[in-house]
């Protein structure tokens, strides 16, 4: 379905519009059921059983139990109290972690301050598609390691790492792993035995959820110190008043992004592919991320000699909403973390462009797209290379 305003909305990665579907399950929460789930009386017990229920159905999206599943005020929050409560619980034991080059900011700063606090990181490279090597993981282990942290899916490439594998190694050692699956909650199946994570972080308006509010499964028998204190809430590990509303329309979202995953992933592969192909047509114009190993709906490219900023205007005006490297960072000039971690050079990875689809995507949204972009970076390319004026 097009957007009312006729927008090419290609960033979805970023954000996704509230399904009409989760909006109707959440209003009653706003209105008439506005309890706060630690009172008494029944309009509390009404709002507890709502997030009794939301919990429920997590938990079964996700092949767990209902209390290994925690609500929190959004992802970056559910990986704040994975890494740090983990790392927190596990100081007496050691004091090294696990991480990679690639990984959102909110686990790369995360770690970095825990770096200040007095523990080691270890930040592990990627190959050419930004995928972690099982073998470097199991290189870096030490008998002070006690967390590992890698994405299943990254944020500006698409690019999916072997979780289910590095998992096995690390339970084998004993030592916990945390994924962070924001980019993948409506794109994967999120099966956590299969995976063998013990922790696992999913943002809800990643797949047409609210805003600001997070999951964080934490597996039974995994320590963590709590990050937010004040409450007995989330069987004392996250304290706050519970958001009724937002928990509701994230296990409605959850339910219905994976019951339609498979259906919508197989249209959103075709619109990705067709889309990548054209796009490879363009001189000077190459592919980020594992050719196959990636997400359903991101494709990200570099193109040798333009600015990633100065596409993104140009795309705007045209009606096209797009993105360069991750939307947290994307008004920083800097080239992208990520695509430095690649071994791109700075003639390719400040072109970076991200295209990710969702619902409201076309085949004429790709035609649109392919007539339009060739024209734009011939005419940035031409901008590029003109000389200086003197003043």
């Amino acid at each position: 379905m097009p957007l009312p305003d006729g927008t090419i909305y290609l960033d979805h990665a970023a954000t996704t519009p509230l399904d009409p579907r989760v909006l109707e399950a959440m209003l009653p929460y706003f209105t008439e059921q506005f309890g706060n789930p630690g009172g008494v009386y029944a309009l509390g017990r009404q709002a507890a059983a709502a997030v009794d229920d939301a919990r429920e159905t997590v938990a079964r999206l996700l092949n767990c139990r209902p209390t290994e599943i925690l609500f929190t005020g959004g992802g970056s929050e559910a990986d704040n109290l994975a890494i740090r409560g983990i790392a927190a619980s596990q100081r007496k034991r050691g004091n090294h972690i696990i991480t990679s080059s690639i990984e959102h900011h909110a686990v790369l700063h995360t770690c970095q301050a825990l770096e200040a606090e007095g523990f080691r990181v270890t930040y592990l490279p990627v190959d050419e598609f930004g995928r972690v090597r099982v073998a470097d993981v199991v290189a870096a282990l030490t008998e002070q390691t006690i967390l590992v942290t890698i994405m299943l899916a990254n944020n500006e490439i698409g690019t999916l790492q072997p979780i289910a594998e590095i998992g096995e190694i690390c339970r084998a050692r004993r030592i916990p792993l945390h994924t962070d699956a924001v980019q993948a909650g409506g794109a994967l199946p999120l099966d956590v035995a299969q995976l063998k994570v013990d922790a696992l972080t999913l943002a809800a308006h990643k797949f047409y959820g609210p805003k600001g509010v997070g999951i964080l499964y934490l597996r039974t028998g995994t320590r963590i110190t709590p990050q937010v204190t004040g409450g007995s809430q989330e069987r004392n590990r996250r304290a706050g008043t519970e958001n009724v509303p937002g928990i509701v329309g994230a296990a409605a979202a959850l339910a219905l992004a994976q019951a339609e995953r498979e259906t919508e992933n197989a249209r959103l592969i075709a619109l990705r592919d067709r889309l990548i192909a054209g796009i490879l047509q363009i001189e000077g114009a190459r592919l980020t991320g594992h050719p196959t190993e990636r997400l359903p709906n991101s494709a990200s490219f570099a193109f040798q000699g333009i600015e990633g900023e100065s596409l993104l205007l140009n795309l705007d005006v045209a009606g096209i909403a797009a993105a360069s490297g991750s939307a947290c960072t994307s008004a920083i000039v800097d080239p992208s973390h990520v695509l430095v971690a690649l071994g791109l050079d700075d003639s390719w990875n400040r072109g970076h462009l991200r295209l990710t689809l969702g619902h409201s995507n076309t085949e004429a949204d790709i035609d649109a797209v392919l007539t339009q972009l060739p024209a734009m970076i011939a005419s940035l390319r031409r901008l590029s290379s003109r000389p200086a004026v003197a003043h």
